[in-house]
């Protein structure tokens, strides 16, 4: 029997044993409510079923991939999938979510087959069924609201998980809840069926266009069709996709394979959950290789609220904040996997195979397949010793971050490298001003400092450009403080529709230079789809400081009516890792329908924008007839329009890179990312004024002079750099520094004078409260806190002491039993027992041999010169005799 089928048995046996009365299904899901829902008496049968269908189609799936990675043939849909790996967590919830929507859709089919009528979607189960449902499932316990600490860290650092951020609102803004809804989803039934789902469906009396067919027609460009930014670099639009993956993840369905039929989406041209494959149309020049292109439906969210009402919710696997959560992970779990817990320093862990001469590489992912590296080179004559030794060493080219996406190109590469050799230089710098400090508390200052550095460069560097001077300062108002009343989550329009705009700025080559910024044929420029899944080429071809050259010194392209989408990302997505490559510009339209997402119109409206209803409305919106008229051909009406699409075809605003509605979405985002974050940089209490004065100076070209072997660099690295020549000296005041000086903790507080440290400990001031730990091998003997008592003035309770552990005098032996322990302060030595040897043994009978010499040396003298007392009186007697 399949392991996950009989976790499931068990969840649900458990689920029934703890039903007091009876152990039955029925009794579990028995209506005492009096009305009379049809589904309820199919609860037991259907959940028995899609528990069934559901670790069938994860087992079937599985297997595929392993068998495909065994001949080494994954498909692009395969490597997007394998880089969209979730943690346990996420995967946990996902499968909970899909439980409960096979469970509900077979419940419709078998009340269907009874009464060959379509049940009401609000009369088809009790609440209590649903409830029952959802804790049998697992949704209930994924539900549950997480207890928040209150203590003085709590207040001083944010959670891995992003959770408790908002004390009244736990989950908003956490890893792993659903995305929220701005307007209500549009989809194409009461249960969340995709629109397009149907092609025959109509919407405002017209059916939806293929996406494909949307991206023949109106995206695609060719790669040397373009024009380029005469005012933005390359960098600006990889910061955007950076920032992307620090709030947002849409996790797709662990399985490839259809629920009900079993069939494999990655074949199957028809629509079955999770299969939404899209349709190439005749007019497509695929059309005579494949019939469609595979798509996956994005995994549901397990939701709360009335459960009958509940409608399909994608899933948000990382914090909503932006908070550095790419470098530092979103689960516990994965941040202390890439902390170097054997540092007592807070370091991250380095690369223990390669380095960039002397700077650091993200450590590898360890090798789950082994005939598969999935981010090696594909050709069979390149680099075969390094592949050899990588099997040895159990590993693969793939680097390990944050965020499973680190890989998917070199420019993400280049700044996942870059902030963690900036989080390990942080700490040592830190240590430097506070040698009292833990590993843990440097660890949590390096990170708190990295979240504002991203949190400064978006909102004061990148927004502006992006939205323009006069938009950013309408829609992003200056911070007027904390309100625990925004909801910072992540809108479900924003990470399916409006910040994927960036794609169309995106060059179609990578452009690599050497020293000086000049071209170097030993990395020269590549076609875009070449540097994807390309990790081996950082360590091969002259590490990230060629990529970042390149950002620095190439223009964004330009996106124009005429100039949407590169070629390279429209017809030759992931073509380099084999299999019919993919189309970035209708993967983007199709997730938007997948979410259920409204039309153009909709948003426009709730921007309180004008709605254009003809041809020559949108045309006076889009300022371009062609594209209204091209885009009516399609969509039969203006409201159908699907919104990225809509988006991106808006002239830009002036000084921005995106027209109104782009703006109102976006601005609406990084506002509420910003006024509901508890966390935010400029937060009074957060950080002290000097710090957040030097904050505010901080350079992302600083930052490149520091963690690469780059000498000049841009002064403002987001704007076009014309020449070489322009490039400013590290050295250059421009590009100052980050001073450090004013995180020294003080020795003193105000009320109570001097503040107690400990020997051979670590120590923090945390407000009026000071909090110690042991170096490693001492324990603790005392309270772990002393407070200021502002009414005596004196620290209370007297400060701990931290005393060696004598690791030898413990029961369990912490040396193999060969070995014998030795302890030493803070630590012990294992070493063999010692034996006498040959010398050792002519030591020992000298010494004794001479002990006992002198020993009998001593008696003869005493007796000579201090005879016993009745010799002396023996001898008196004699005297007195004679």
């Amino acid at each position: 029997m399949d392991a996950a089928f009989t976790v499931s048995l068990l969840g649900l046996a458990l689920v029934l044993l703890s039903c007091p009365d009876d152990a039955s299904l029925n009794r579990v899901f028995a209506n005492t409510s009096g009305a009379v829902y049809p589904g309820s008496g199919f609860v037991e049968e259907a959940l028995q079923r899609a528990i069934e269908l559901t670790d069938a189609a994860y087992a079937r799936t599985s297997e595929r991939v392993k068998k495909s990675v065994s001949e080494g043939a994954l498909r692009p849909s395969d490597l997007l999938a394998q880089f969209k790996q979730t943690e346990a967590k996420t995967s946990a919830q996902i499968r909970a979510a899909e439980l409960l929507d096979n469970t509900v859709e077979l419940i419709r089919e078998m009340v269907y087959t009874h009464t060959m009528v379509q049940p009401d979607h609000q009369a088809l189960l009790s609440e209590r069924d649903m409830e029952n449902l959802q804790q049998v499932t697992g949704c209930s316990a994924e539900l549950q609201r997480p207890s928040c600490d209150t203590d003085c860290l709590s207040e001083r650092y944010r959670s891995i998980t992003g959770e408790c951020n908002n004390r009244h609102n736990p989950r908003w803004g956490a890893a792993n809840i659903p995305y929220s809804r701005w307007l209500p989803a549009e989809y194409e039934d009461l249960w969340g069926m995709p629109r397009g789902w149907d092609p025959q469906h109509t919407y405002h009396n017209a059916s939806l266009p293929p996406v494909r067919l949307v991206s023949q027609e109106v995206l695609f460009t060719h790669n040397d069709n373009i024009s380029l930014d005469s005012t933005l670099s390359h960098l600006l639009v990889e910061w955007g996709q950076w920032i992307d993956h620090d709030v947002v993840l849409t996790p797709q369905s662990p399985s490839r394979s259809s629920f009900r039929t079993g069939a494999d989406c990655t074949h199957t041209c028809s629509r079955d959950t999770p299969c939404f494959p899209i349709q190439i149309p005749l007019s497509d020049p695929r059309s005579g290789f494949q019939s469609c292109m595979p798509f996956f439906r994005s995994a549901p969210s397990c939701v709360a609220g009335v459960p009958t009402h509940r409608r399909r919710e994608q899933l948000n696997a990382i914090t909503s904040f932006v908070d550095a959560s790419m470098v530092y992970g979103s689960s516990t779990s994965l941040a202390s996997t890439l902390r170097n817990r054997s540092s007592p320093l807070g370091l991250m862990t380095l690369n223990s195979q390669h380095s960039d001469r002397d700077l650091a590489y993200m450590p590898y992912l360890p090798r789950r397949q082994a005939h598969l590296d999935p981010c090696g080179p594909r050709s069979s004559l390149t680099s075969r010793a390094s592949e050899k030794s990588r099997q040895q060493e159990n590993t693969t080219s793939c680097f390990q971050a944050g965020d499973s996406r680190a890989n998917e190109h070199l420019g993400m590469i280049a700044l996942h490298t870059l902030f963690l050799r900036e989080h390990n230089r942080l700490v040592k710098e830190l240590h430097l001003i506070n040698p009292r400090w833990s590993p843990d508390t440097l660890y949590q200052e390096a990170r708190k400092i990295m979240g504002a550095v991203h949190q400064i460069l978006t909102w004061e560097h990148y927004l502006p450009r992006v939205l323009g001077e006069g938009a950013m300062s309408r829609l992003m108002p200056p911070y007027e403080g904390y309100d625990p009343e925004v909801d910072p989550s992540i809108a479900n329009v924003f990470a399916a529709a409006a910040f994927r705009f960036a794609h169309v700025t995106v060059q179609p080559v990578v452009t690599r230079l050497g020293p000086g910024y000049t071209t170097n044929s030993q990395h020269p420029q590549l076609p875009l789809h070449h540097s994807l899944f390309a990790s081996w080429r950082v360590v091969q071809e002259g590490g990230i400081d060629p990529v970042l050259r390149g950002l620095l010194l190439s223009p964004a392209k330009l996106q124009t009516p005429g100039q949407m989408m590169v070629e390279e990302l429209t017809e030759r997505l992931f073509q380099a890792q084999g299999g019919m490559p993919l189309d970035l510009g209708a993967l983007n339209l199709q997730r938007g329908r997948d979410h259920g997402l409204p039309g153009y119109g909709s948003w426009r409206r709730s921007c309180s924008l004008s709605v254009p209803n003809t041809t020559s409305e949108l045309a006076e919106i889009l300022t371009n007839f062609t594209l209204a008229h091209k885009l009516q051909l399609l969509y039969g009406t203006p409201h159908n329009i699907d919104v990225w699409v809509g988006a991106i075809s808006e002239p830009a605003l002036p000084g921005g890179r995106v027209g109104p509605l782009l703006s109102c979405l976006l601005a609406r985002q990084f506002r509420a990312l910003r006024d509901g974050d508890r966390f935010w940089w400029e937060r009074e209490g957060v950080f002290t004024g000097p710090q957040r004065r030097h904050l505010h100076g901080v350079s992302l070209s600083r930052i490149i002079c520091d963690n690469s072997h780059i000498t000049h660099v841009p002064a403002d690295p987001f704007s076009r750099t014309e020449r070489p020549e322009d490039m400013l000296p590290c050295s250059h005041p421009l590009i100052s520094h980050l001073d450090l000086r004013p995180w020294k903790e003080p020795d003193s507080y105000p009320d109570c004078g001097l503040i107690p440290r400990v020997q051979s400990g670590y120590s923090l001031l945390c407000d009026s409260v000071v909090l110690y730990q042991c170096h490693s091998g001492f324990e603790l003997l005392g309270s772990s806190s002393v407070s200021c008592d502002p009414n005596s003035r004196q620290w209370s309770p007297s400060a701990p002491t931290c005393q060696d552990i004598d690791e030898c005098k413990n029961l369990t032996s912490v040396c193999p039993q060969h070995l014998e322990c030795f302890n030493t302060q803070g630590s012990f030595i294992c070493s063999e027992p010692s034996s006498p040897s040959v010398v050792s043994v002519v030591t020992a009978v000298v010494v004794v041999t001479g002990g006992v010499a002198a020993l009998l040396m001593i008696v003869f003298c005493y007796r000579r010169y201090f005879p016993k007392k009745e010799d002396l009186v023996n001898a008196e007697c004699c005297q007195g005799k004679s």
